[in-house]
């Protein structure tokens, strides 16, 4: 990726959050887009992620599992699934979209969620310091959907704005909740704001096909990924 967005700041190596046995390497880089949402759009298409005041990209030796993905919003066709989830969804859930917020009621149902979903050890569970770098401060525009069932908040979902695209950066919900299936209701009224406010793409992130938890953002047809630089369609 081109430097052209930001500063590199640190080039991050960890065990991969998504494969078993692989070293993940993640330069980040300092940037702000909010004052050009058209230069986040470019990011985005180059296939990079943001966290907290960051945007990164992979760079892992050997491996190119990781595919980013995105939806042309207006090309989208539900499948019936979709249109199941959406249907509960909606009679079930209040969708309220403002600015995001960092609190302990959050905090608690991201260490549930992470906990339930099989995505951290006991002990793991991160502090409100630690959620606030990560999805309470931003480098550029973005909104929280936050998903009710009656008064109970039961999910939280974290998207970022461009000119023309939105980019879904992370959802975490109540995981005894399963049969709300809250994370895909999330997509699909993402897709739906997509729509709403003129853009043209949702992009969710990355798209790994050895990973359970990823398979299903290739449900939603159609998409496109991007293989080796290039974006490529699947119908």
């Amino acid at each position: 990726m081109s430097q052209r967005y930001g500063s590199k700041f640190i080039d991050v190596e960890e065990a991969c959050p998504y494969l078993p046995d692989r070293l993940a390497v993640l330069p980040f880089y300092l940037t702000d887009f909010r004052a050009d949402p058209s230069s986040f759009d470019e990011a985005l298409s180059e296939g990079v992620r943001r966290s907290g005041i960051f945007i990164y990209h992979t760079d892992c030796p050997g491996c190119n599992a990781c595919e980013a993905i995105r939806i042309p919003v207006d090309e989208f066709q539900p499948r019936r699934r979709h249109r199941r989830v959406l249907k509960k969804g909606e009679a079930e859930l209040r969708v309220v979209i403002g600015e995001p917020v960092v609190d302990r009621q959050r905090l608690d149902l991201y260490n549930r969620h992470k906990m339930g979903r099989g995505l951290g050890e006991p002990g793991s569970e991160i502090d409100l310091r630690s959620l606030k770098e990560f999805l309470g401060i931003t480098c550029c525009d973005s909104r929280e959907f936050r998903y009710y069932l009656g008064e109970e908040l039961v999910g939280v979902a974290i998207a970022d704005i461009g000119q023309e695209a939105m980019s879904a950066v992370y959802c975490y919900f109540d995981s005894q909740r399963h049969e709300l299936g809250i994370g895909n209701f999330s997509v699909l009224k993402q897709i739906e704001a997509c729509r709403e406010w003129g853009l043209k793409y949702l992009y969710l992130g990355f798209y790994v096909a050895g990973n359970e938890h990823m398979r299903y953002k290739a449900s939603y047809l159609p998409h496109e990924r991007r293989i080796d630089g290039e974006w490529v369609r699947f119908d």
